[in-house]
């Protein structure tokens, strides 16, 4: 039975959704990538490898391409992949906050390692 928390919010339901929203967002960036891509040169195939580089390289490499206005379909494919990639991370994100507003330390404990663990691999 789910359980509201002190601020009155389904916290299995805000989680619930943020895994929900990053993969239809994810997905619907993908498809508008390559759709503009078919679209552009009448193929689906993108002939490219990805960078040897963490997953916050690889975003920041995309965001400063968005920032410069040099948009084109294999940058929605990229910020898809890399929203993907970053959904669960959110997840636990807004796990530790639930936990947090709920008062239970054990957990918040348990998720903020997971969270740092995460952190390292993403990111360094």
């Amino acid at each position: 039975m789910r359980r509201p928390s002190r601020a009155g919010l389904d916290m299995d339901a805000v989680v619930g959704l943020t895994l929900r929203v990053g993969v239809l967002a994810s997905v619907a960036l993908i498809a508008a990538g390559l759709a503009w891509h078919w679209a552009a040169y009448g193929d689906l195939r993108l002939a490219y490898a990805l960078p040897a580089t963490s997953v916050g390289g690889f975003v920041a490499t995309d965001v400063r391409q968005i920032t410069s206005a040099a948009a084109r379909p294999r940058l929605l494919v990229n910020l898809g992949i890399a929203l993907l990639i970053l959904t669960p991370y959110a997840r636990v994100c807004a796990s530790v906050v639930s936990f947090a507003i709920a008062r239970d330390w054990k957990y918040v404990a348990c998720t903020g390692l997971v969270l740092a663990v995460l952190s390292y691999s993403l990111f360094a």
